[in-house]
């Protein structure tokens, strides 16, 4: 069984959402990018999400571009990462890894051999950002070759026929977007998830997982009573910068509010 699969039946068991926290590799450099990955684990998350930096994210909004810059004029590139990875993976073996990164960065290295050499590495998934679900069979096809999950990205105005797209190339999870724009905090979330979930869980999708705006142990709460299997935290982790105090406190709160009443509990059971 994958990890996200371990990951999700784990937490089923427990009566819990997932959580997810992003940063991105090499920010503010590699040393201390390490140093915050692990503090992501100490605080309590399920899953893990990292960006490689990269020049024109164009998924992304001010404070993970910022981060993303930060990395690139500390010299850090794509080897740098996956060796993040690894190292990381060598600690912390069952915790699911998924990378979000653009097109580019896969064309200038070969497709096929950047799903190896992430898999190699000891990542799980591969969301590419920047590639629709019309043009997604390719890296499916080459990420299931290197033993991948591909993460793709499905939002409430998704229409039906993309949705099957997604559900048939798609494993792992489903990245499902909080709110339309870039990512980043927001006060408040607008939630209007119930005919995605449901077209997800007909289709036979991997599990939805919410991000985009998530920032507080609120909205967490939120999220998951929302539908959905767990949620990722970008932007509100990445603003901490390199205060891995700060990090693994923020991280733990956010995971406590991942724990389900007992009446919504039963609803998550196809997820494991």
């Amino acid at each position: 069984m994958r990890r996200y699969a371990q990951m999700f039946q784990r937490l089923h068991q427990r009566g819990e959402g997932a959580f997810g926290g992003f940063l991105m590799l090499g920010d503010p450099d590699v040393e201390t990018s390490a140093t915050l990955l692990d503090a992501l684990v100490e605080g309590g998350v399920d899953m893990v999400e990292v960006g490689i930096p990269f020049s024109d994210p164009v998924a992304d909004g001010p404070v993970i571009q910022a981060a993303a810059d930060r990395a690139l004029k500390a010299g850090v590139r794509v080897d740098d990462c996956f060796a993040l990875i690894a190292q990381f993976r060598s600690k912390h073996p069952a915790v699911p890894v998924g990378i979000l990164t653009y097109a580019n960065l896969l064309a200038a290295r070969g497709r096929d051999r950047f799903m190896a050499d992430a898999a190699a590495a000891g990542a799980d998934s591969i969301l590419v950002a920047d590639v629709p679900s019309i043009e997604a069979e390719p890296y499916a096809a080459a990420a299931k070759a290197a033993g991948l999950d591909l993460v793709m990205i499905a939002a409430p105005n998704t229409p039906e026929s993309v949705i099957s797209r997604i559900a048939a190339l798609s494993s792992g999870y489903t990245y499902c977007v909080a709110r339309a724009g870039v990512t980043g905090t927001r006060d408040k979330l607008a939630l209007d998830h119930d005919r995605l979930f449901g077209l997800l869980q007909d289709a036979g999708a991997p599990p939805p997982v919410l991000g985009f705006g998530i920032s507080t142990p609120d909205q967490v709460a939120e999220a998951l009573a929302s539908g959905a299997a767990g949620v990722i935290a970008g932007s509100a982790l990445v603003k901490l910068g390199a205060d891995a105090t700060a990090l693994r406190t923020l991280v733990s709160d956010m995971k406590r509010a991942t724990a389900l009443p007992t009446e919504q509990r039963e609803q998550y059971g196809h997820f494991a």
